[in-house]
């Protein structure tokens, strides 16, 4: 009986979801806390790890002595040591693709709710205060706008066709260009930073945390957008320098940001982001809809299966 470990501690009703899905011949145990001795000893006879949002780090890879591969909940792998699992030849899969749709409905939601003021409005309302009048004449409209993408993956290129019912123009930027297929498929203009940054109305983060967009989104960069743009990132809090987003906005040197995700998760309750009206937040929630979970589950643990049973699994999941 091979042992999977669920890593990341979770909710019951995702706990018993997950439990549906286990393949035979395996077991799964869940993590409960997120103390590192308690991880290690959970460790100890792991065959393979799944995990969500928490930290993987080398002393608990080199610390698991049965470990075959580490499969990740969704796409983003910046909070698993990748050179540790290299370095003890532990391959690393996630689950392309599985949330690409979910992302980018949400990405649109933050673009209607912070052009359209959302934050503001439910707050004044709820304090029994009518704005309308306010509203007509401060929010703007999606349609006719320049929607600018920093990353052109499958999320990216989920939003761009979502974007295709709202008569924008869309532009986008990505270490690599994507075939003339593609673009036209998505009706998307590859252009340099310095061009997206200058031109977007609307401009939303699409790329993996590394080294080279570690705080992309800063000082200088945001000096370069138009005042009147609005910033959405559902991709991972570490592409924007905060304090600098938090001084842009507080002083009208951009409309507004929407943000899923956050540098520390979750922000801490005097964050600045909390006294701005022109801020709309959610809690990295992007994916998180009933739809995708099974999607996700059944994804992962069939990675697995097929890993154990020496079969091919898809080369787009494979990160190490």
């Amino acid at each position: 009986m091979r042992k999977i470990v669920y890593m990341t501690p979770s909710a019951p009703a995702l706990r018993e979801q997950m439990l549906k899905f286990v393949p035979p011949g395996f077991k799964l145990e869940f993590a409960l806390q997120t103390e590192q001795t308690y991880h290690l000893e959970l460790l100890q006879d792991a065959d393979y790890i799944f995990i969500a949002g928490s930290r993987l780090d080398r002393t608990l890879i080199e610390n698991a002595p049965r470990l075959k591969m580490i499969q990740k909940w969704g796409i983003g792998v910046d909070k698993i040591d990748l050179n540790a699992a290299k370095d003890m030849a532990i391959p690393v899969y996630i689950t392309s693709g599985a949330n690409a749709v979910q992302v980018a409905e949400h990405t649109l939601l933050l673009m209607l709710a912070t052009l359209r003021k959302l934050t503001y409005a439910q707050k004044t309302l709820r304090a029994q205060q009518w704005v309308n009048a306010e509203l007509r004449t401060t929010c703007m409209q999606l349609s006719k706008k320049t929607v600018g993408l920093y990353g052109f993956g499958n999320i990216a290129q989920q939003v761009a066709k979502q974007l295709m019912g709202f008569d924008v123009d869309v532009i986008y930027h990505s270490r690599n260009r994507a075939s003339p297929q593609i673009e036209q498929a998505y009706r998307a203009r590859f252009v340099d930073v310095p061009t997206l940054l200058a031109q977007s109305d609307v401009l939303s983060l699409h790329a993996p945390y590394t080294k080279e967009t570690f705080e992309v989104i800063n000082q200088a960069t945001l000096s370069q957008m138009k005042p009147t743009a609005v910033l959405i990132n559902t991709a991972r809090g570490e592409l924007i320098k905060e304090e600098d987003l938090v001084f842009a906005l507080q002083n009208n040197r951009l409309f507004g940001a929407g943000i899923d995700v956050f540098i520390q998760e979750p922000p801490p309750m005097d964050h600045p982001f909390f006294k701005l009206d022109n801020v709309v937040m959610t809690p990295h929630s992007g994916a998180s809809v009933q739809e995708v979970v099974e999607l996700i589950i059944e994804h992962g643990f069939n990675n697995i299966r097929l890993f154990e049973d020496g079969l091919p699994l898809d080369p787009t999941d494979r990160i190490v």
